[in-house]
């Protein structure tokens, strides 16, 4: 791609600094990756972001460094923006339980966005692999669709643990699926419809259960496993980030909202990375899934507003240099931005849209002006060198999500950004339609 006429000394040094990639194939050999090695360093957690959903060049890319990071760099858990309750069978089920068959059935009632190719890869290296890969699910359940992933497991647990509060525990799955949807498009409409008695109903019966949960930990451990334990409070936690989330939205939307107060979800992200980072042995190191958006490390703002704390924020606070997100953009060619529509199966629908050309000022202007294309940048590297470099920018202050811009310090909110010249809307994102 030819470099813009506009002169940016940030895109000057991108050009000198950023590594040309040569394949997209996720079969492709991995050489041209290797200077990510370089690149992520010693970090126990690389998170692989992307600009929107539903991208095929992302996808790709997101498998290609998978093997990368596991085949040659000893990463031994695909961690995904995929429900945490929902993910121990995926997890099964990558190590070799059931048929090949049986991931269809797994997924049918979930957004396609790009976790079936990555699970087919990891099982297939799982069956001959020395050190099989794990898949670990973060988010909380159904993206926010709907509380029962969660909750009917929990329902189980008491079944054997504690039945007496099993009633608290029906009522709230009563009134959770009243609303239920495949995702938060279609439930967060069908929450707001709920009478606020309803709504308060089914955060009093979640909150009375979490309090209980944690207060007879001792008693819930000694009738069971602590592991099965452990797995129903991060479920029940789950639940309440959720429920807590319709209520953020809805005040987002209605233009009263808290402050920050959609940050929960990704609060929930992050808790749930270091919940399973807590339980893996020493030293394992975690492949990362997630939007751009999930990732970054610095707060989100619109409009000059707070409205947000990443995941990346929390884990970054909590890990430090152990946490290195990757963004993934690209520069030109089509997204697929998501329009809500209730009446469409994941309450939106999929926009198959033309990317104007980068604004001035975003990351993706810069690697247009270096005259780049597949390639990636080093952004710790950057940041460290630019003190010391007389022709310094302060770098980008700005990101794409989907066809819009985020406003973003990138040089902090990324440690390095892969760049796409031309991305393309995959084939199955129409699964939003009607």
């Amino acid at each position: 791609m030819p470099a813009s006429p506009h002169h940016d000394p940030f895109a000057h040094r991108l050009g000198r600094r950023a590594v040309t990639l040569t394949h997209l194939d996720p079969e492709a050999p991995l050489d041209d990756l290797e200077p990510l090695r370089g690149i992520i360093g010693a970090a126990r957690v690389v998170a692989i972001g992307e600009n929107s959903h539903f991208i095929t060049e992302f996808s790709h890319l997101r498998q290609r460094i998978l093997r990368f990071l596991a085949e040659r760099c000893g990463f031994t858990v695909l961690a995904f923006e995929y429900g945490f309750s929902e993910g121990f069978p995926l997890d099964a089920w990558a190590r070799g339980q059931g048929t090949d068959d049986d991931l269809r059935a797994h997924l049918a009632e979930t957004i396609p966005v790009g976790v079936e190719e990555p699970l087919r890869w990891v099982r297939r290296h799982n069956a001959a692999a020395a050190r099989p890969v794990r898949f670990a699910g973060i988010d909380i359940p159904a993206a926010g669709g709907s509380l029962l992933p969660a909750l009917a497991p929990v329902a189980d647990y008491l079944r054997r643990i504690d039945p007496e509060t099993l009633p608290v525990l029906q009522e709230a799955m009563r009134i959770a699926g009243s609303f239920a949807g495949a995702s938060a498009a279609s439930a967060a409409p069908a929450w707001t419809r709920l009478t606020a008695a309803e709504q308060d109903a089914l955060s009093a019966a979640l909150t009375r259960l979490l309090i209980r949960f944690r207060s007879l930990e001792p008693l819930y451990v000694s009738r069971g496993e602590r592991h099965d334990y452990d797995v129903a409070l991060r479920r029940l936690e789950g639940a309440c980030h959720a429920d807590h989330g319709f209520r953020a939205m809805a005040g987002l939307y209605a233009g009263d909202g808290l402050t920050a107060d959609t940050s929960a979800r990704d609060a929930y992200m992050a808790g749930s990375l270091l919940w399973h980072l807590e339980r893996l042995a020493p030293g394992t190191r975690v492949v990362l899934a997630a939007h751009n958006a999930h990732i970054q490390k610095e707060p989100i703002s619109f409009n000059g507003r707070l409205t947000g704390f990443p995941m990346g924020h929390y884990l970054h606070r909590a890990l430090g240099d152990d946490y290195f997100a990757l963004g993934l953009t690209s520069t030109a060619g089509h997204t697929a931005d998501m329009r809500p529509d209730e009446d469409a199966r994941f309450g939106f629908a999929v926009e198959d849209t033309v990317l104007q050309p980068p604004e001035p000022g975003s990351v993706e202007a810069a690697f247009a002006d270096a005259g780049l294309g597949l390639a990636v940048a080093d952004l710790r590297r950057m940041r460290a060198e630019a003190p010391g470099d007389a022709g310094h920018s302060p770098g980008p202050d700005r990101i794409r999500i989907q066809s819009a811009y985020v406003h973003t310090p990138v040089l902090e909110a990324f440690d390095g950004v892969l760049n796409v010249p031309v991305s393309t809307v995959a084939g199955d994102a129409g699964a939003g339609a009607p």
